[in-house]
């Protein structure tokens, strides 16, 4: 008699483990809290779906000797084969971003619900799973009142970033109840809020620049690319790939700051010689055209320059000032956004209680853990879905008996 295997969750991770299951000839039953499967996928990549990184390894992620475990197994490549078998084509853009031909998220997911069916994969919609207890088998109990029996389970169940999706952190619950522990968990590329008095006039001002994460006065991360300020803070691809190490140091009560360049492409020099070409113009009509118009009266705020003050009137020390700022404006960090904001969940089961190789549990036999549940979490850009698959496709493997 086939062993009974359930997954929990039917997001990326769970939609590929089970069908995974199913092409292991294993009995599956795939439990979905809510009324349709892979919901979370449908947000990814604005509705495109960034299913995969082309030049993503294990260094992206917060733990990188755990995540080769998995990759050499199943990687990338093996990610963009497996869905080309279902029928999507990938087109990779720039930083190695993947996205289906189509550029619709939901692609994905009738593909991947398509293959569900075909394969008969028993499915439980609208269904949760309250509490798991351990005797020689599993026993789910659910929300029907019904309980379930199982030899294996795999919690698919994700973290709590985006909990309109269904991650409303459940499945922490779960494994902490059959004995298992947890870091600390925040959000992750998420926006920032920040300490600032000129937010309400920048709001919604958005350029390419250089936006650097500062603490202790050391440079802790730089990215580049668009920024936008908002009426809390800021955010933007930069910041999001910067939001996982500022919220860690904010969880642990240190003071952080974000440095923005707002001039890319020239240096200070040539900054200060367009000023002294242009003595005879009001500072406000010299800053035209340098940056964003809607950023100039902060900017002349901060450095406390009128902004009708003419070049030429204007003290070298002070437009010194106003030079470096443009290359070098601090904001103190307060917090982020939260989960319902972020795209990712920082922290989650420790994985020094997995097995890097199965993802099985080293403290409950039969148990497996995928995707976002572990503490695992990559860089923005289709990293964290690459987990998702790998994770949910080399936990089906070792739980339908291969390669153990």
């Amino acid at each position: 008699m086939k062993a009974h295997i359930v997954v929990i969750g039917g997001g990326a991770s769970g939609l590929i483990a089970a069908i995974r299951l199913k092409q292991l000839n294993a009995n599956v039953t795939l439990i979905e809290r809510n009324n349709k499967l892979g919901k979370k996928i449908l947000a990814t990549g604005n509705g495109r779906c960034n299913f995969t990184n082309v030049l993503a390894t294990e260094q992206d992620y917060n733990r990188p000797n755990f995540v080769k475990e998995t990759f050499d197994q199943f990687g990338v490549k093996d990610t963009i084969s497996f869905f080309e078998s279902l029928g999507i084509i990938p087109k990779t853009e720039e930083l190695g971003k993947t996205y289906p031909l189509s550029e619709q998220a939901s692609s994905m997911t009738d593909v991947l619900i398509y293959e569900v069916k075909r394969l008969g994969v028993n499915l439980l919609l609208e269904t949760s799973v309250i509490d798991i207890k351990k005797g020689k088998t599993f026993s789910l109990k659910l929300s029907s009142g019904k309980t379930m029996e199982a030899d294996k389970v795999i919690l698919s169940t994700g973290g709590k970033a985006m909990p309109l999706s269904g991650s409303d952190g459940s499945g922490y619950q779960l494994a902490t109840n059959l004995g298992h522990h947890m870091t600390d968990i925040f959000p992750a590329l998420v926006k920032l809020e920040l300490e600032s008095p000129h937010l309400k006039h920048m709001d919604g001002v958005k350029f390419k620049g250089e936006a650097t994460l500062i603490h202790n006065n050391h440079i802790l991360q730089v990215e580049q690319g668009d920024i936008l300020f908002t009426k809390y803070g800021i955010s933007g691809p930069t910041i999001l790939q910067l939001s996982r190490k500022a919220n860690a140091l904010l969880l642990d009560y240190q003071t952080i700051f974000i440095k923005v360049q707002l001039i890319n492409g020239i240096d200070e020099k040539r900054v200060m010689d367009r000023f002294l070409m242009l003595e005879r113009k009001t500072i406000e009509d010299g800053l035209v055209g340098l940056i964003h118009k809607k950023l100039i009266k902060s900017v002349l705020k901060e450095v406390g320059i009128f902004e009708h003050t003419l070049i030429k009137d204007i003290p070298n020390k002070q437009l010194n000032k106003l030079v470096k700022l443009l290359f070098d404006w601090r904001f103190k960090v307060i917090g982020s956004k939260d989960f319902d904001d972020a795209q990712v969940t920082a922290g989650g089961i420790v994985v020094e209680e997995i097995n890097p190789k199965t993802l099985e549990s080293n403290l409950v036999r039969g148990l497996y853990f995928t995707g976002e549940i572990i503490d695992i979490d990559g860089l923005c850009g289709g990293y964290n879905l690459q987990w998702a698959w790998s994770s949910g496709y080399v936990a089906a493997t070792h739980a339908g008996g291969l390669n153990d």
